[in-house]
């Protein structure tokens, strides 16, 4: 029991890359990852042991994002409200993000979320066509699809924020 504890809590770090690429917000991304958590944890009698629990992990976050984005649009959405600086948390932070990365992450964020849910699983987490599949509850040709779709739309983005970041340092 102890093992399959230790080899689920060694599959945080990816959950959390997962997590933030499919809601962006870091707050949003460590409730959909502890919600998983939860999940696996009191349904570990259906994880098959000697597996990796990998797959197992990324296809309960899969169906937690489908129910919280189903459940958001059924009741509207969220509001985030603006706190004074006296009544903030947080302090923002002092390093600065690659202008490189930025981009990268916002024009993921701006494909749709099938798209994206293919593209992250495949394309950074590194599962096949058929695992990614059998996660997403799918075809793998509709996977495949989707990745080629979303790769092509990405492509696309980037060489449009490239273009603007260009014309703007031109206009100055």
């Amino acid at each position: 029991m102890e093992d399959r504890k230790a080899a689920i809590l060694a599959e945080i770090p990816r959950l959390r890359r997962y997590a933030r690429a499919l809601v962006r917000d870091r707050d949003a991304a460590d409730d959909l990852v502890q919600d998983c958590l939860e999940r696996a944890l009191a349904r570990m009698d259906n994880w098959r042991t000697g597996d990796n629990p990998r797959r197992w992990l990324f296809t309960i976050m899969h169906h937690l994002f489908v129910d919280q984005t189903r459940r958001t649009k059924r009741r509207g959405e969220v509001a985030m409200l603006n706190l004074d600086d006296s009544e903030a948390l947080s302090v923002q932070a002092d390093q600065s993000e690659s202008v490189a990365s930025r981009e990268i992450v916002d024009a993921l964020q701006a494909i749709g979320p099938e798209r994206r849910a293919a593209l992250v699983i495949v394309g950074v987490e590194g599962f096949s066509y058929a695992e990614a599949a059998a996660m997403l509850g799918i075809p793998a040709g509709t996977v495949m699809s989707r990745v080629a779709r979303g790769r092509e739309e990405l492509r696309g983005l980037l060489d449009d924020m490239h273009r603007r970041r260009a014309i703007r340092v031109v206009e100055r």
